[in-house]
């Protein structure tokens, strides 16, 4: 036995040495196999992307559930809509008014109102207030009476109403009246500037209604027809516009974008075919008619007093047969009655005269004559007419004066 173990003891001593390298070779190996494992691991930069495995807490985001627990920030945004239309619309909206018609029972109507209008409120004066409209809103009026702002409705007086211009002129108690509208100068308004119309289309319902606009024409000329005979008796100049303009409309404001006054609405074609094309009284040619009315009730017009008929409307026969016109004279108007004890009598013209010129302008037709009696003359002023009778040239001076009823 001790052969034996003599025998191996070097042996075993051997084996000892070779565990122990054994180990520690594996422990480097060990250890290098880490460090390959850390370094072989890239580094991300700012630039690189997350794996998908990193959570959106792991990158400093909220979840859902988490937001859903946040307090939520409310923010208030203001918008600013205050614009020149909305300034010149507040400063003119109060005094548009609704004018509505009333008329008794009669044989051919049940009565009752007749129709509404609108009206501008353009002055106070001694407790009361003006409104202006049209003639064609007041018409055939029993009563009158006016809607304001608030709803509030009040008896008018009607003070005087022209249908040549189509203007009228109220009166009420100003107690209830807050504002007064202010006038502009229509002479002075663009093609192409805005415009804005306010007033009651299709009635009360829809009261103080705002439509906007622009000048699409100036001095436009349109025929009227008073008395429905087919012929014109009468050239309104007035202001086109594409702002809207419908029934109840008429009697109201067209305002500029300063909020003044430049026209009163009176007329809308109204055809099939056509949309867009509203007209309105040029405020200053309103001027003077609003101030006849409102001060004598009527429009205080020069006057020769005469019957005329315009030379295009009677036949050639008559032409050369009774009036006895030399054949190059086609245009101007004839005198078919002479007003007794009227200027014109009291200048000597007489029945189928055919006047051709006034001061020396010339006279094409029955709207011409009364144009620039109208518009060029007044009361008391002298008028040269130069006529043809019995186909001869002649010139006589009438002296004006206003009309009596």
């Amino acid at each position: 036995m001790g052969y034996y173990d003599d025998h191996y003891e070097p042996y075993r001593q051997k084996q000892k040495g070779n565990r122990r390298g054994t180990f520690l070779a594996a422990l480097v190996g060990a250890l290098l196999g880490a460090l390959l494992v850390v370094f072989s691991i890239p580094v991300l930069s700012t630039w690189d992307v997350l794996p998908y495995s990193v959570t959106p807490k792991e990158r400093g985001q909220t979840s859902k559930e988490e937001a859903g627990n946040q307090p939520t920030v409310q923010e208030n945004v203001s918008v600013n809509v205050v614009s020149q239309v909305t300034k010149a619309i507040d400063k003119v909206s109060d005094a548009v008014v609704g004018v509505v018609n009333i008329q008794e029972a009669n044989f051919w109507s049940q009565g009752g109102e007749a129709g509404t209008g609108s009206g501008v409120i353009y002055k106070l004066a001694n407790g009361k207030a003006f409104i202006v409209t049209n003639h064609h809103v007041v018409e055939n009026a029993s009563q009158l009476e006016v809607s304001l702002k608030d709803g509030m409705r009040v008896r008018a007086r009607l003070l005087g109403s022209d249908a040549l211009t189509d203007l009228a002129v109220l009166e009420i108690d100003a107690k209830h009246v807050k504002k007064v509208a202010e006038f502009g100068d229509s002479d002075a308004v663009k093609l192409g500037e805005p415009v804005i119309a306010i007033g009651n289309p299709l009635g009360l319902q829809f009261a103080g209604s705002v439509t906007q606009g622009i000048i699409s024409g100036k001095n436009r000329t349109i025929e009227v027809d008073l008395d429905q005979d087919g012929l014109p008796d009468w050239n309104a100049e007035v202001l086109q516009t594409d702002a809207a303009i419908n029934p109840g409309n008429s009697g109201g404001a067209l305002v500029n974008i300063e909020g003044q006054v430049i026209g009163i609405n009176s007329m809308k074609i109204a055809q099939e075919a056509v949309e867009g094309i509203g007209f309105s009284i040029p405020i200053n040619s309103a001027r003077p008619i609003i101030a006849d009315l409102e001060k004598y009730g009527q429009v205080r017009r020069p006057y020769i007093g005469v019957e005329l008929r315009s030379l295009s409307d009677i036949s050639s026969y008559h032409l050369q047969e009774t009036l006895h016109l030399p054949p190059n004279v086609t245009e101007g108007v004839a005198i078919i009655q002479v007003v007794p004890r009227s200027p014109a009598a009291q200048a000597g013209l007489r029945q189928f005269d055919v006047i051709v010129a006034l001061d020396g302008q010339k006279i094409t037709n029955v709207l011409d004559l009364r144009k620039y009696l109208y518009t060029k003359k007044t009361i008391g002023d002298d008028l040269k007419v130069t006529f043809y009778r019995d186909g001869k040239k002649a010139t006589v001076t009438v002296r004006l004066t206003k009309e009596s009823f």
